[in-house]
């Protein structure tokens, strides 16, 4: 475990905002001990077959931190970084995430160590099957219910549903979330994490004394979040100046075409081939003088390397541990203002929660409901995050954390430790 923590950037920034909130919160330490690490992890190699009939043998895993709260929920990502560290990181998150925002889920993560962009459809699809059928010792339900993440999206889920349940012997829609609609998948959870980010970054900007209407925002990484949530801060009137991704970005103090720019993406073409802008690194993004910033790319992109240089006065993590401690405290002590990453992005598990039920209770919502009940959740949980900030004038993040620590800490002692 020692040397995991030490090779995995994410999983000491976990470990750091937990270990904080149990000492404030004055967590008993056998409580705390039990909490802070990882219930059960399942590592698998596989075989799948390619299309030139030669087999490859990969690596994935599936990690659940905690299920006191319920099942466990939790992203699949395919990447050639991916790491056991990463995931046991990741999983945690997901608790707090779920503690925060009030949902019956415990956290999870999984993840095969891949490049998916070198691989066929077909292959993707032997791929997925297999490692389901791998993992399956631990998938369904009421037990751990994947989601897309990077690398994976709704069809990597429905592949996920159809290979569980022909070994169910009837459907399982409820298995998985973030499937396609017509199999079960829930309306408007797409851009939920977008729709997430966006209402919860704008109740920042009011409480910071900005007007949302004419704000400037600039968002690092133009994935499916970020690209989505572009779209959604540009409709709330805030004027989006500079996008990026893994090859650069473009800027322009009058405001980018986020349309324009999403269709360009979804062409397979460059930001950096959009006219009529500046183009910008990753790094300068960071850097741009805004009222709002959102990193939705990796994490640990501001550090106590480049934290000074920051010029946003809100910043509303899109990504997972986007900001590390010393960047953290840098920021805390200019005044600016940090929607933490296990609020600001909870958007997807709450859409999730909510396809869930659909497909448990056969009864679906309208895409108007689903958004409307997404940001009840979202408005709620920034309301009560800030209150318990103002009282105990601390972060948002500390606040935050208190929050689902002393959730997911009730419901482990009243439930009791096993035998």
């Amino acid at each position: 475990m020692t040397e995991v923590v030490q090779g995995s950037a994410t999983l000491a920034i976990a470990q750091h905002n937990f270990d904080r909130a149990a000492k404030q919160l004055k967590l008993d330490p056998s409580l705390a001990a039990v909490l802070r690490e990882i219930k059960r992890e399942l590592i698998v190699h596989f075989p799948v077959e390619m299309d030139d009939g030669s087999f490859q043998v990969y690596t994935g895993f599936r990690v659940q931190h905690n299920i006191a709260l319920g099942p466990a929920k939790g992203g699949l990502r395919y990447h050639p970084d991916m790491t056991l560290a990463d995931a046991r990181a990741l999983a945690m998150f997901m608790t707090w995430k779920a503690a925060v925002v009030g949902l019956p889920f415990g956290g999870a993560k999984g993840g095969v160590i891949v490049d998916p962009k070198a691989l066929s459809a077909t292959e993707r699809e032997r791929l997925t099957r297999r490692l389901t059928t791998e993992l399956s010792l631990i998938l369904g339900p009421d037990r751990d219910i994947p989601a897309p993440d990077i690398g994976t999206g709704p069809q990597e889920m429905a592949w996920i549903m159809d290979t569980l349940s022909m070994h169910a012997g009837y459907s399982v829609p409820a298995s998985v979330t973030g499937k396609p609609e017509v199999i079960g998948g829930s309306y408007g959870r797409t851009a939920a994490v977008g729709r997430g980010i966006t209402t919860v970054a704008v109740q920042a900007l009011r409480d910071s004394g900005i007007d949302p209407a004419g704000a400037t925002a600039a968002i690092q990484g133009f994935g499916q979040v970020g690209s989505s949530t572009a779209q959604l801060l540009a409709a709330a009137g805030i004027r989006v100046v500079a996008v990026s991704d893994s090859r650069g970005g473009v800027y322009s103090g009058a405001g980018v075409d986020v349309d324009a720019l999403t269709a360009l993406k979804e062409e397979g073409g460059a930001l950096g081939d959009y006219g009529g802008a500046e183009t910008v690194t990753n790094d300068e993004l960071l850097m741009l003088s805004v009222d709002l910033l959102v990193p939705c790319a990796l994490e640990a992109q501001i550090t106590g390397v480049n934290a000074a240089r920051v010029n946003a006065r809100v910043i509303a993590e899109g990504a997972n541990a986007a900001i590390d401690p010393e960047g953290d405290d840098i920021l805390a002590d200019r005044d600016v203002l940090i929607v933490p990453d296990i609020l600001a992005n909870t958007g997807g598990v709450v859409v999730s929660y909510f396809e869930w039920v659909h497909d448990l209770q056969a009864f679906f919502w309208a895409t108007g409901e689903v958004n409307a009940r997404l940001r009840e959740v979202m408005v709620r949980s920034y309301d009560a995050v800030r209150a318990r900030s103002q009282s105990e004038r601390i972060s948002l993040r500390e606040s935050a954390y208190q929050i689902a620590v002393a959730k997911v800490a009730a419901a482990t002692e009243v439930r009791g430790i096993y035998p």
